[in-house]
């Protein structure tokens, strides 16, 4: 059988089930199994169990369900709560504060967690009602809730950064440091957008009135908000730059941060730790099922050689190589609308990285042009997972189609950052030679 068949029965048998809208776990997992069987026999089976089995030992894929508890803790120790009340003092008197202020509080979340449902729910529930009863519009409310949010999977730590570095070989600090500035310059094209679009649309998020402003002295004394988040972001991002913990470790040490914080809010309580339990067990199984299927499914892929077929259609593309990257972006962006980032991280890696290196590209800043993608994939419709999140914690009378429209200014603006760090790569490059040499 050639390669040219075997890559279109596998790639269609891929297609045709997700269409069919079969679990993406199962898809990859059903399609390597029977794939190693029928080009093999039964002593094929043992190469994809081996793999799948050799993925499960890697160290580095502890630091996911530990990020993913200190998010689930976090999101309701009541950190975000002060944050809100800091935002709102200090940038409630300007037009389109609040928005401002729920933007800088999804930055310093996404800081703390490492995924974009904590702080897209914790700012939906305490954020959105109070925008929408100071007269915010609704659509640029939900919008810098779900557009911050999604920083979450970008600005370190990060949990699809985990997942890439674990198929690619890449070091998790080093694309860690990569998404601090991209992520940062996202978060200042949010706020750039919010505020030249209110102070020429006051209507849009108007300033909150005089009677309602806080004092110097109130505004000092809510910075006491931001002591937690930094001590938090210290332990993780801190341990990991000076080479202290690895990131498995630093996340160790997150989840004490987090509990911490609960501590001194007085919200640890057994229910709380048994619910974070219980949602990072759902989350982290969902996501190692996902990665035993994209280990079974990628035996096959590149057993066959069907890889270098994929390299030779992608290096034909006409018009260099920056058209083949370009080409790559588009493909993510498709795939954004319509399978989870996870799921686009185990299908495509396998295929695009090693094109990537043969051109010349520095993987480590094209996984931050891929997680850049991946957020964006949170908000495009119809499978944006920040849409949902909006969807259940959005008070009554909001459509879905009122949330689309939320996300479309953010959505481009995120292009925008993605094509700023094509083009001035160095964004993405700089800050990891300088903390990891």
């Amino acid at each position: 059988m050639s390669i040219e068949l075997i890559t279109i029965l596998l790639f269609g048998a891929l297609i045709l089930f997700l269409a069919l809208g079969l679990p993406l776990a199962f898809v990859l997992g059903g399609v390597g199994v029977v794939g190693c069987y029928f080009l093999w026999g039964s002593k094929g089976l043992f190469v994809a169990a081996a793999q799948a089995y050799g993925a499960m030992g890697k160290f580095t894929l502890l630091a996911i369900p530990l990020f993913i508890f200190m998010a689930m803790i976090l999101e309701r120790a009541g950190v975000a709560d002060d944050l809100y009340t800091m935002m709102h003092r200090w940038m409630g008197p300007l037009r389109g504060g609040l928005a401002i202020g729920t933007v800088l509080i999804c930055t310093i979340f996404a800081a703390m967690s490492g995924i974009s449902g904590a702080a897209t729910v914790s700012m939906g529930l305490i954020a959105l009602p109070a925008m929408l009863k100071r007269n915010y519009d609704k659509i640029m409310a939900m919008g810098c809730i779900s557009g911050g949010g999604a920083l979450g999977i970008l600005i370190p730590p990060s949990v699809p950064m985990i997942l890439y570095a674990t198929l690619t070989g890449e070091s998790v600090g080093g694309l860690f440091a990569g998404g601090v500035f991209p992520g940062l310059l996202l978060s200042a094209l949010f706020i750039l957008y919010i505020g030249i679009r209110c102070f020429f649309q006051p209507k849009l998020g108007p300033a909150l009135p005089k009677e309602e402003r806080a004092t110097w002295e109130e505004k000092l004394v809510s910075l006491r908000a931001v002591a937690l988040p930094i001590m938090i972001i210290v332990m993780v991002l801190g341990s990991i730059y000076a080479g202290v913990c690895t990131a498995t470790e630093a996340a160790a040490l997150g989840c004490l941060g987090a509990i911490i914080s609960a501590a001194v809010y007085r919200k640890l309580r057994w229910t709380l730790i048994k619910e974070a339990c219980y949602r990072t067990a759902s989350l982290t199984t969902m996501i190692i099922w996902i990665l035993i299927g994209a280990y079974c499914f990628t035996s096959v892929y590149t057993g066959t050689g069907a890889h270098e077929l994929m390299e030779h259609l992608l290096l034909s593309i006409p018009g260099g190589r920056y058209a083949i990257l370009a080409a790559m972006q588009i493909t993510f962006f498709i795939l954004g609308c319509i399978l989870d980032p996870a799921g686009i991280i185990m299908i495509c890696t396998p295929v695009f990285v090693p094109v990537i290196k043969s051109l010349g590209f520095d993987p480590l800043w094209f996984g931050v042009l891929f997680i850049m993608n991946m957020e964006m994939g949170y908000l495009t419709p119809p499978f944006g997972f920040n849409l949902f999140y909006m969807k259940a914690i959005a008070p009554p009378g909001i459509t879905m189609a009122d949330i689309y429209r939320s996300i479309v200014p953010f959505v481009i603006l995120q292009g925008i950052g993605l094509v700023i760090v094509i083009i001035f790569p160095e964004i993405a490059l700089w800050f990891p030679r300088v903390v990891l040499g």
